[in-house]
């Protein structure tokens, strides 16, 4: 599907970005164009990949005209832009607000003004019953783009409009694991914010294995979410003290917006959520036809479940846990 394509990801310098641009490069695309506001990361970008098929175009998703024109003959885009940072957003709300919902809906505006074929938003399991404001932005990202279906005109042409929703990547820039490892090596205590805590486990692999997954069978309007496995927190604290050192811990609390574990699907969701293609599928209801089974080949309705979150699911041992720290080169 991507051969031969012209691609433009939207915060394309952060780390999903220079990851998906380096499968998509081996992947046949015809151009791909990194739109960002990061100049130094672009630069930095480029020299990396040093790549003729590579446009670095700098601009804010905040602004429609110079969006317009950098999405013009696209064929497929990756919307990653977002000010995710939680405890600067709970303190800058309005900006989080400019970016990640105002913005989106810019993109959403320019595909549909530039006619590209399809269009994907990368959603985040803080957007399911949100408590936070970043949460909050996550989720009306996700229903401006599994809503704006009804705003292409399919007479003419039709951009598909989905989302794929996962939680932190394993290890990415910011999450608790370089954290805990710093910690260790500077011989100081690790800092728990519970010990029953939980979260879903996806390495960056797995992320963009999903996300162009689920990119070739989007028809239109679909939120796509992985089957994962979880973590315990303090298993994962266990899994690292005996890599390196135990140099002790000690329980900081919960910190404002953040929840004791995470969902990917909630109770409400679950009633319009399927088994599809080894991913789970969530149809908005307002699309919702009677004819899924048409539509998607060997779908199935997800039952005997309540909820699809991280403190249900079957979780990681310390020692997988420990395979993967040294697998993903981490210490």
């Amino acid at each position: 599907m991507f051969d031969g394509k012209t691609v433009l990801i939207t915060g394309g310098t952060g780390s999903l970005g220079t990851a998906l641009t380096a499968r998509l490069l081996k992947m046949g695309v015809k151009q791909i164009r990194i739109f960002s506001r990061n100049e130094f990361k672009q630069v930095e970008m480029e020299d990396k990949f040093n790549d003729d098929r590579l446009r670095f175009l700098l601009g804010d998703i905040r602004d429609l005209p110079r969006l317009s024109r950098a999405i013009q003959d696209i064929d497929i885009l990756f919307h990653a832009a977002a000010l995710k940072h939680v405890p600067k957003i709970e303190y800058n709300p309005f900006e989080a607000i400019k970016t990640n919902v105002v913005g989106s809906q810019n993109v959403i505006d320019a595909c549909i003004q530039n006619k590209v074929e399809r269009a994907i938003c990368i959603g985040s399991d803080k957007g399911v019953s949100p408590l936070n404001t970043y949460g909050a932005t996550k989720l009306l990202m996700e229903k401006l783009f599994i809503t704006a279906q009804r705003y292409s005109n399919p007479k003419k042409y039709h951009t598909k409009f989905f989302a794929v929703r996962y939680g932190n990547v394993f290890g990415s820039s910011g999450s608790v694991i370089p954290k805990f490892i710093q910690q260790i090596k500077n011989n100081e205590k690790i800092t728990i914010t519970d010990h029953k805590m939980t979260r879903f486990n996806i390495t960056m692999d797995e992320s963009l294995d999903f996300i162009l997954k689920a990119s070739i069978h989007g028809k239109g309007s679909e939120i796509f979410v992985p089957k994962l496995k979880s973590y315990v927190l303090s298993d994962l604290k266990n899994a690292l003290t005996e890599l390196l050192q135990d140099t002790g811990s000690k329980v900081i609390g919960i910190r404002p917006g953040e929840k004791l574990h995470e969902s990917l699907i909630n109770q409400d969701e679950i009633f319009h959520a399927f088994e599809y293609e080894n991913m789970y599928m969530i149809i908005d209801p307002q699309y919702n036809n009677g004819k899924l089974k048409d539509t998607y080949h060997n779908i199935k309705k997800l039952e005997n479940i309540e909820k699809y979150s991280s403190d249900v699911v079957e979780k990681l041992s310390i020692s997988e846990l420990k395979e993967l720290i040294k697998d993903s080169g981490f210490l």
